[in-house]
Parts: C-alpha cells; structure tokens; sequence
C-alpha cells in the first residue's frame, strides 16, 4: 500500500464540490479506491455522465501510487491501496471500454437522449462535440480525451454518425493510452517533489484551465468568423 501525505488544507480543494474534488474522491473510495477510480473513468468516457474530474483524479492517482509509505504517519495522509503498474495497465482498459459503450449508445440510440433543458445531456454538449469532431476528422477521439465532456460525448457523436468500428477501436484506444497513462506517469513523477505537494490546490486549477481551454478557443474562434460573415454580409448589403 503506498501513502502521500497531504494537509487538511489540501485534502478539500476549495473551489471544488466534492464530487469533483479527486483527494475526497480516493479517500471516500477506501479499500475499493482501485475500483472506485476505474469506475469514474469507464463512466467518464462515454457513460452520459461527463461532470467528473477524470483529468486531476488521474494526476493525484498517479501521485499516491509512487509516495513514501513513511508518508503514512502523517496526521490528514490520503491513502490509497494501488501500484502504478495496476493504474497504468487498467486506467486505459476502463477508458477503451467507456468509449465503447459511448460508441454503442450512439450507434443504436442516436442523440435523441439530449435535450436542451437537460440537466447533464445537454444539448449544446452534443453540438460543441459534434463541431468539435467534424473539425478534426477520427483524430478528434484523441484529442477529445483531454477535453472534459467532450471526451464523454466524442463516442457518442462518433457511433451516431456512424464512423467505422475499426477507424474508431484504433483512435479509442490510442487515445485511452496516451491520456490515462500519460497523466498518471505525469502525476507519479512530479509526485515526488514535496514542493508540487504543498500546491496541489493550483495545480489542479492549472489542469481544469488547460482542458477546458480547447473549449474556449473553440467558441472564441466561431464567434470571430461569425462576426466576419456578419461583417461581409452588412458590406454587401451597404454596396
């Protein structure tokens, strides 16, 4: 079993709810923190469930699975009771097999699930994926990974638009790989230096600001070429 201490003032990250808080999540997880982590991220991947913390949980995985086990004696020490090579080997199976699932409920169910007004299958969830995949062609499944509810609803959108198995099983699976191993060999190396665990709280800030920002861009960029039709538009019109 391997420890990482961590402060109360860490333990709960402020600015988080606690289902989203991934030193909360491992720790109400207990003995079960391996499955538990596997769970979230099967759902995650393409289970209609795309509000939870994929990104961080996997960074402070990584990190718990390389600390001291002196770490224990630690008055507040999160504690969890997996290895690193349990992690990287299982993470990416649970991601392929949720992008799977989501590919399945795109080809057999369709999108008719989201509605606007919905409280997690949102509407506009569905057509930021949808832009979001036309743009980038089968790579898109990849880098969707990194994107939080884009990488829930890419398979879905994927399955709907009736993309080849085989096309998707190989951008699914690369994808799995290079983000759930990826980011807990990145937490299990940085892991090791104390300063980066006096700020986890920013650190996990820095990560949500950088998987959302593809958002952002991207919302950023259709507004400026909906301003420049608008704006050629009123030119014609004026001529």
């Amino acid at each position: 079993m391997n420890y990482l201490a961590l402060t109360q003032t860490t333990t709960n990250v402020a600015l988080m709810p606690d289902f989203l808080d991934p030193i909360h999540l491992i720790n109400s997880f207990g003995t079960w923190a391996l499955i538990g982590l596997l769970v979230v991220i099967f759902v995650e991947s393409g289970v209609l469930f795309p509000v939870l913390p994929g990104d961080s949980l996997l960074f402070v995985a990584g990190m718990l699975s390389t600390a001291s086990a002196a770490a224990a004696a630690d008055k507040g020490a999160a504690s969890a009771n997996f290895e690193l090579w349990q992690l990287v080997l299982l993470v990416p199976i649970a991601g392929l097999l949720g992008g799977f699932v989501g590919y399945g409920i795109g080809r057999f169910l369709g999108t008719s699930m989201f509605k606007p007004d919905a409280r997690f299958l949102k509407q506009k969830y569905l057509d930021e994926a949808h832009t979001f995949f036309e743009q980038r062609g089968p790579f898109a499944i990849v880098i969707a990974r990194f994107v939080p509810i884009v990488r829930t609803i890419a398979p879905i959108v994927a399955g709907a638009a009736r993309m080849r198995f085989p096309a998707f099983a190989l951008f699914n699976i690369l994808g799995a790989i290079i983000w759930g191993s990826g980011l807990i060999l990145l937490g299990a190396w940085l892991g090791r230096f104390d300063i980066i665990q006096k700020l986890l709280e920013p650190i996990f800030i820095v990560i949500v600001l950088l998987s959302i920002s593809p958002m952002f861009i991207e919302w950023y960029r259709r507004r400026r070429a909906g301003k420049a039709a608008a704006a050629e538009l009123d030119d014609a019109a004026a001529s």
